[in-house]
């Protein structure tokens, strides 16, 4: 591992105005850590952020704010995180071991990178690690990687399971840095690879992710996390699918769907939800609406099988949804 030095801000603009210098944020430590020790990234300056008053979790109205610094497993196992958006406990649950989750923080799961095996092959092509070196996974081992949302440059999946629900659930979130505060959909975190897949997110330079805040509504009671992976234990999604419904009279009044483990980045299918809306939740009715999600769908050797697997996985997240109480 190569020298570097740890700084521990007492204040989120200490934090900021160091972050501006060209230090780093580490708080878990989960993913950059790991990829420190295999000379993938080489920080010289980390920001241990854990001081900083950014991990409360608490209800505003119907809506569920948490903090950035929140760890996946206190969130998962909130009475009002259970109660008001059981889908997001699910996805956090799903998501790792209950060593990562005790460590893991809600910011920093959304910011982890990409698990792309050749990413982490320093002697592999990968534009993400270094720009214009190629991308080994097109042509490589590929049946985890993305067939929504790729380019000729980078072909790697979002590994975040609640990244997934929080784009279904129009979560937005709140972020600090040198010009202040600002707030935007998290959808709008995650950025498409085109030609610049090195740059993954819509941060700032220095800005900080302070809190996430879901919306409450009659869908968080008919929502839940579907995750298809090749083992029943800690293993990332081949594809996951977060479905919301609200169900009046027999009719679906409102959905979200978002899905995970087949996109660049966690991918909302909004022209799905716009089929399915009047429609009674039959599985016919759901069948015809996943058919959908693979428009645009560019399978390589090994992944081709998620084009069939996508939509029978969304009509049984969405049939889940449908029997939730």
């Amino acid at each position: 591992m190569f020298p570097f030095v740890l700084e521990k801000p007492q204040s989120t603009e200490e934090a900021v105005a160091a972050a501006v210098g060209g230090a780093r944020y580490i708080a878990g430590g989960t993913t950059l850590v790991d990829l420190m020790r295999e000379e993938v990234e080489r920080p010289e300056r980390l920001l241990d952020i854990n001081a900083l008053p950014l991990a409360g979790i608490r209800v505003e109205g119907e809506d569920l704010v948490i903090g950035a610094l929140a760890r996946m497993a206190e969130v998962a196992a909130d009475p009002n995180v259970k109660r008001l958006q059981p889908v997001v406990a699910e996805s956090l649950i799903e998501g790792a071991s209950p060593q990562l989750r005790n460590m893991a923080t809600m910011g920093g799961n959304l910011l982890q990178r990409v698990r792309c095996p050749y990413f982490r092959m320093l002697d592999a092509g990968c534009n993400k690690r270094t720009p214009g070196s190629g991308c080994s996974a097109i042509e490589g081992l590929n049946a985890g990687h993305a067939i929504l949302g790729t380019s000729d440059h980078c072909v790697a999946t979002h590994p975040s399971d609640v990244a997934v629900a929080l784009v279904a659930l129009d979560a937005t979130m709140r972020v600090r840095g040198p010009q202040g505060e600002r707030g935007f959909p998290v959808e709008e975190l995650f950025r498409l690879p085109g030609d610049t897949p090195h740059l993954e997110h819509s941060l700032l330079a220095g800005e900080l992710i302070v809190e996430i805040r879901v919306p409450g509504g009659p869908h968080g009671r008919r929502a839940r996390y579907l995750k298809v992976r090749d083992r029943a234990s800690y293993e990332f999604a081949l594809v996951s699918a977060a479905a919301a419904l609200v169900i009046e009279d027999g009719v679906i009044r409102e959905v979200r769907l978002a899905v995970g483990g087949v996109a660049t980045r966690p991918w909302r299918l909004r022209d799905c939800e716009a089929a399915l809306v009047g429609k009674r939740p039959d599985r016919h009715v759901f069948e015809e609406a996943a058919g959908l999600a693979t428009r645009g769908a560019r399978p390589l050797h090994h992944n081709a099988f998620k084009v069939e697997l996508l939509p029978r996985t969304i009509v049984r997240a969405l049939e889940m949804a449908g029997e939730a109480a």
